[in-house]
């Protein structure tokens, strides 16, 4: 948090390093977030580099009064909304369309199970409503707590209890009748 407020500090004066750092630090959390949503890492790719365009062409009107995370992950969120809603992109995309999120921090043998485990969810993820996925990705990938969600999404946070649950037990279903074929 102190290293976020000094970035921001020193990114507001004109450095281009503190920007670098920025991004460096959160490119793969919100990367991760912005994939999930979308269902296309691709487009996920897209609406992270946009949200860091508009925020390298900020500083002289940001503001951040919590944590630099949380405003950027909250830019993430509405940047896929936006994108979503602008492009009518439909909720459900066919796992050829779309590579799965995986990591390139495992060694090779890990690497064949983890993707076909990843490629899995992914399909599955893009099998929900788009309201439940939003709240299990940020829930899961995001770190994010709740009422958080709750407040972001404009909704109480029993209404994204229940979507976190329903969406759950959705994704259940359909990987447990994946592993029973």
């Amino acid at each position: 948090m102190l290293e976020d407020r000094l970035l921001i500090l020193r990114f507001k004066r004109g450095s281009g390093d503190a920007l670098e750092r920025i991004y460096e630090k959160y490119r793969l959390y919100l990367l991760k977030i912005a994939a999930g949503l979308s269902y296309d890492v691709s487009a996920g790719e897209d609406v992270v580099h946009d949200v860091f365009v508009r925020f390298s062409q900020s500083a002289d009107t940001l503001k951040v009064g919590g944590s630099l995370k949380a405003y950027l992950r909250t830019c993430v969120v509405n940047g896929v909304r936006n994108k979503i809603r602008n492009e009518k992109v439909r909720s459900y995309v066919e796992i050829s369309e779309a590579g799965p999120i995986v990591s390139d921090q495992n060694g090779a043998d890990q690497w064949v199970v983890l993707k076909e485990e990843s490629a899995k969810l992914h399909e599955a993820l893009g099998q929900i409503p788009f309201e439940q996925r939003e709240v299990v990705v940020l829930h899961l990938h995001g770190d994010m707590k709740f009422r958080e969600i709750a407040k972001l999404q404009a909704a109480s946070t029993k209404t994204i209890q229940s979507r976190y649950r329903y969406g759950l037990d959705k994704l259940r279903s359909i990987l447990n009748c994946e592993v029973q074929k």
